[in-house]
């Protein structure tokens, strides 16, 4: 009979496993313990994710009854006050340096197109309904953090990944973010910073974004509209105002790009771009691709478990968002490894259907095969 692997084993061959031992060693995660070891505790909670298990003692209940084929996957069961007290003490510098490892080894294996490259810049709100500490943010009586996230919008993956209280200003992260030469860069209003455009500008990064209704142009050049593309309004190319706030000198003094666009609600919207020479249709289209990041949030809140939180510390809750992500970009990985099923939801529900079967994870969608015997083995109906 041929040997197969469980789909959970599969998942973790997308793990950099060495680079998992570096971090555990450089922050010293395994001092003086006794019982669960970090990747213990990592195999527990990614289990919790893939199976989609909302709480400690679900995990409990799963690894306990699949403890069996736990070995083969070098995980264990575990108690739920053990796997407790390792989320509120092991080091989540652990995950996040997992997570940003895993991330650009995804974003170069699973990219559709080498050349340009797209980043997309956004943060959404999660609440901590069940947070009883007092370390995060409360602005109207709710407690909650945010995610700052850089995506690649080609390979459709996080890149980086920031988290913070709910009261930080999206710009804060990223102006600490390094900036990639020559990438596209796509960000909404939170990110108004005529300096950091200017950083961007300086290391030869093409940006999009909006323009305030405030904020005046001085014209210097009218553009032809393009032929056939009602939405686009106006494309005219000028000069930011020479002072910002406080009478600070503007950083960006170099010509910039309105492009006035009609959506689809009928809204005029003004996009902002350092690039002279795109076509506008280009650069509106390039504005829209910010959607692309909402529909990840929204994936996100849907298919993991970031929603209801197994830990009420602030450590606890950083390891939860990091294994989630990891999750995430695991599927991604095994999705890509694959040509049966092409849809992130639908493969995602299969994993977690079959994820300790043990069966090709390229095979997925097809009944499950009748072990085949030896000759001479007797087999039971």
């Amino acid at each position: 009979m041929r040997h197969h692997n469980s789909v959970f084993h599969q998942i973790q061959k997308h793990v950099p496993w060495s680079v998992f031992d570096q971090l555990v060693d450089e922050h010293k995660a395994d001092y003086r313990v006794r019982r669960l070891t970090t990747k213990s505790q990592f195999l527990a909670l990614l289990f919790g994710q893939l199976s989609g298990a909302v709480s400690l003692r679900e995990i409990e209940a799963g690894l306990s009854s699949q403890q069996s084929r736990l070995y083969h996957v070098g995980g264990r069961s575990v108690a739920r006050t053990t796997l407790a007290e390792a989320n509120a003490n092991r080091p989540s510098a652990v995950y996040s340096g997992l997570f940003a490892h895993i991330a650009v080894s995804a974003s170069r294996r699973t990219r559709r197109h080498i050349k340009d490259a797209v980043r997309i810049l956004d943060a959404t709100r999660i609440e901590l309904s069940s947070l009883r500490s007092g370390w995060a943010d409360m602005v109207s009586s709710h407690r909650a953090i945010k995610l700052h996230v850089c995506y690649d919008a080609q390979a459709q993956a996080p890149l980086t990944v920031n988290v913070t209280g709910q009261k930080t200003n999206d710009i804060t992260p990223a102006k600490a973010m390094r900036i990639e030469p020559g990438m596209t860069y796509v960000f909404d209003l939170a990110y108004y910073d005529f300096g950091w455009w200017a950083e961007l500008h300086a290391k030869g990064c093409r940006f999009v974004t909006r323009l305030k209704s405030h904020t005046r142009l001085e014209v210097t050049a009218e553009q032809p509209l393009p032929e056939g593309n009602r939405a686009i309004l106006a494309d005219r190319i000028g000069l930011l105002p020479q002072r910002m706030a406080r009478s600070r000198k503007n950083p960006m003094a170099d010509p910039v790009r309105e492009i006035e666009v009609r959506i689809s609600t009928g809204k005029t919207i003004r996009i902002l771009t350092n690039d002279l020479d795109a076509p506008a249709g280009e650069i509106a289209d390039l504005y829209k691709q910010r959607w692309q990041i909402e529909l990840f949030f929204k994936w996100i809140k849907q298919n993991l478990r970031i929603r209801h939180f197994l830990g009420t510390s602030e450590n606890a809750v950083r390891i939860q968002v990091f294994v989630a992500l990891i999750a995430y970009l695991l599927l991604r990985l095994a999705q890509a490894c694959q040509d049966t099923v092409s849809q992130p939801l639908a493969f995602t529900r299969l994993v977690r259907l079959n994820l300790m079967h043990r069966r090709p994870i390229t095979e997925l969608r097809q009944p499950e095969r009748r072990p085949s015997a030896h000759q001479h083995q007797m087999v039971l109906l």
